[in-house]
């Protein structure tokens, strides 16, 4: 791994980074546990199983969670975003306006 030398950054850069690196290693397990899940369904699936059967789980629905919101909009904070899909017209107006992410990030 780099070396990165973070005498350099101010203390906004440095909590800037933080807020990347925390989100970057929540992203990774999340898509660490949906591989998981997948080989673990396909096991079961090969010896002629079911994983929810399995676990004693509930079967899914098919409906999803909420996701977790990222960004507020700074004007109305009822506004959020969780950083998937479109984006809305007040993060494409805001970074028009020379904003960032990071300073719409919760």
């Amino acid at each position: 791994m780099a070396h990165i030398d973070l005498d350099g950054f101010s203390l906004s850069e440095l909590k800037a980074l933080q807020k990347q690196v925390a989100r970057a290693v929540e992203e990774f397990a999340d898509r660490e546990k949906t591989r998981v899940m997948a080989a673990l369904e396909e096991k079961a699936r090969e010896m002629g199983f079911n994983l929810s059967d399995l676990m004693g789980a509930p079967r899914k629905t098919g409906k999803k969670a909420p996701g977790i919101a990222r960004y507020r909009n700074p004007e109305d904070h009822n506004a959020t975003w969780t950083g998937k899909g479109r984006r809305p017209d007040w993060i494409r107006a805001a970074l028009a306006d020379g904003k960032t992410l990071e300073e719409l990030a919760i």
